[in-house]
C-alpha cells in the first residue's frame, strides 16, 4: 500500500496555493485583516508541508524514480529542477516577509512579497503537478 504523506503533501501544495491567492485577492481589495489571515493560513500550510515531506524523506520512503519516458520525462525533471530551489528560497524570504509585516515595515514587506508572491504560488502549483506526474490522479 502506498503512503498516504505525498498525497497530503500535494493537498497541502494546493490549499496553500488557493490561499495565497485568496490573500493577495484580499491586499488588491485593501480588506488587511482578510489578507493576513489567509496568507497566516498560506503559511501554515506550506509549514505542515514542509515538516510531513521531512518526514517522508526522512522516514527512508522518500525517493521516487519517475516513470515516464520522452517528452513527459523532460517536463517531469524541467519542472524539478526550478521547483526544488524556488522552494527552499521562499522558507528565508517568506519569515523575513512575515517579520516586515509583524513590525508594520509595509514597504520592506511589499519589496520582498513582489517577487515572493508568483514564486510561492509557483512552488505550490508545481508541488501539485509533481505528484501528478509521480503518482497518477
Amino acid at each position: 500500500m502506498p503512503h498516504i504523506l505525498p498525497t497530503v503533501n500535494a493537498c497541502l501544495n494546493a490549499t496553500s496555493a488557493i490561499f495565497l491567492i485568496l490573500g493577495w485577492k484580499a491586499i488588491r481589495e485593501k480588506k488587511e485583516n482578510a489578507h493576513k489571515n489567509f496568507m497566516s493560513a498560506a503559511l501554515g500550510a506550506s509549514f505542515l508541508f514542509l515538516c510531513f515531506y521531512l518526514a517522508y524523506h526522512l522516514s527512508g520512503r522518500g525517493l521516487t524514480r519517475y516513470p515516464g519516458r520522452g517528452l513527459s520525462r523532460i517536463i517531469y525533471f524541467t519542472i524539478l529542477l526550478t521547483h526544488t530551489p524556488l522552494a527552499a528560497v521562499i522558507v528565508p524570504f517568506s519569515l523575513m516577509a512575515v517579520y516586515h509585516a509583524v513590525r508594520k515595515d509595509f514597504a520592506s514587506h511589499t519589496r520582498i512579497t513582489r517577487w515572493l508572491f508568483p514564486v510561492w504560488v509557483y512552488v505550490s502549483v508545481t508541488g501539485v503537478l509533481i505528484y501528478w506526474m509521480l503518482y497518477g490522479l
